[in-house]
C-alpha cells in the first residue's frame, strides 16, 4: 500500500483534541495510521490574525485513490465540525494530503505534493520527524 502523508492543524477549541480525534476517525474510516509526529505549536500562515495552531503530520497507508482519500478526509472534517469558510480562517480542523507515494496530481481541488509544504515550516518540521528522507527527497 502506498505510504500518503497527511498535515494536521487546529486553531479552534481544544487543538491538541481535535487532532486526536481526527487521527481516530481517520483510522475508523478504514485507513491504517502508520506513525504520527509530535504536536508544535505555531503561528498562522497566511492570515495572521488569528489564534495559534496546533500541528502535526501523520503518515498512513490506504488502497483509496487520492481523490477518494480527499472526500474521507473532508468528512472527517465535517463530522468534527469544520465548516467552509473563507481561505486559511481560523478552524477546529485542516486535514491536507502532503504527499502520496510518488504520484503527482494537478486537479482544481487536490495538488499533490501539496504546493505549499515546503514554504511551511509547520509542515516541514513535523514530516522530518517521521520521515527525514522524504524531507530531503522532495525539497526543492
Amino acid at each position: 500500500m502506498p505510504d500518503v502523508f497527511i498535515g494536521l492543524g487546529s486553531n479552534l477549541g481544544e487543538r491538541e483534541k481535535n487532532c486526536e480525534e481526527a487521527i481516530r476517525l481517520i483510522g475508523e474510516s478504514g485507513i491504517t495510521v502508520v506513525s504520527r509526529s509530535s504536536m508544535y505549536e505555531t503561528e498562522p500562515w497566511g492570515v495572521k490574525d488569528q489564534p495559534m495552531f496546533i500541528n502535526m503530520v501523520i503518515c498512513v497507508q490506504t488502497e483509496r485513490e487520492p481523490s477518494e482519500l480527499l472526500r474521507a478526509l473532508k468528512d472527517v472534517e465535517k463530522k468534527m465540525g469544520r465548516n467552509e469558510t473563507k481561505k486559511w480562517a481560523p478552524r477546529i480542523i485542516d486535514l491536507d494530503i502532503l504527499l502520496y507515494d510518488d504520484i503527482t496530481v494537478d486537479e482544481p481541488d487536490l495538488k499533490i505534493p501539496h504546493p505549499y509544504m515546503f514554504d511551511r515550516e509547520f509542515v516541514i518540521k513535523p514530516l522530518s520527524e517521521i520521515a527525514p528522507e522524504v524531507v530531503k527527497k522532495y525539497n526543492r
